[in-house]
């Protein structure tokens, strides 16, 4: 069902320390995500907003609070298993792209499953298959070098999906690109939302990429300070 919750936060915080100084990244939030839902996590810098999508990713651990993924508390797995999950049931966009220059667009997708252990005729299939969806069936041979900064980030997104992930995250995946290329890899995101039902959690410091989204998180200090359905 779309309208089921698959995240869960509950109290959420995650403190630093600098020197003698305690800095409160998240001071206690709380909400919940559910299955289907394109979800904007925004604020100024230093309101928490990347901090939150690394705990959400399962790459930091919260200071104190609860977290469940279809209710498995996914905080407290050992860290075998937590990167297990990660690498099987997370799909990530990163701002840089982080693909492997001499290799091959399609190459650089079916790698995470050879990792998984899959064979490489099914991690070929799929690879073709999550090219396909972001629009790039026709340049599978084609190297990084060779593709624009778009494209990069749509292999990029491809990679991400190619393992049906539960949910993806993307950290600000258009900030190193122009408005126009911005908007076809938002457009992208959005396809995979609406066709796929993929549940996406994405930070961005961009107002008009909200066009995008259905929901709206906004974090400062720490703190969420509105929660905006947009849409459903």
């Amino acid at each position: 069902m779309k309208d089921k919750p698959m995240i869960k936060i509950k109290n959420m915080k995650r403190y630093y320390k600098t020197g003698s100084v305690i800095v409160k990244a998240l001071n206690g939030v709380s909400f919940e995500i559910k299955q289907g839902e394109f979800i904007a996590i925004m604020g100024a810098s230093g309101s928490g907003k990347t901090t939150m999508l690394r705990i959400l990713g399962l790459l930091d651990k919260p200071t104190k609070g609860e977290y469940t993924i279809n209710n498995l508390n996914v905080v407290d797995l050992p860290e075998e298993e937590k990167g297990y999950y990660r690498l099987t049931q997370l799909g990530y966009v990163f701002q840089d792209y982080a693909l492997i220059n001499e290799m091959s667009a399609e190459e650089n997708v079916y790698i995470l499953s050879l990792m998984e252990g899959k064979s490489k005729q099914e991690s070929i299939s799929t690879s073709k298959e999550a090219l396909e969806k972001v629009g790039l069936g026709d340049k599978l041979n084609r190297v990084p070098d060779q593709l624009s900064g778009g494209e990069k980030q749509r292999v990029a997104v491809a990679r991400a999906i190619a393992k049906k992930p539960k949910i993806l995250f993307a950290d600000e995946p258009c900030a190193n690109l122009d408005t126009h290329t911005s908007e076809q890899v938002l457009e992208v995101l959005r396809n995979l939302n609406k066709n796929f039902r993929q549940t996406i959690v994405m930070v961005t410091h961009e107002p008009w990429h909200t066009k995008y989204v259905s929901r709206i998180i906004k974090l400062k200090d720490g703190l969420i300070v509105s929660d905006k359905k947009l849409r459903k």
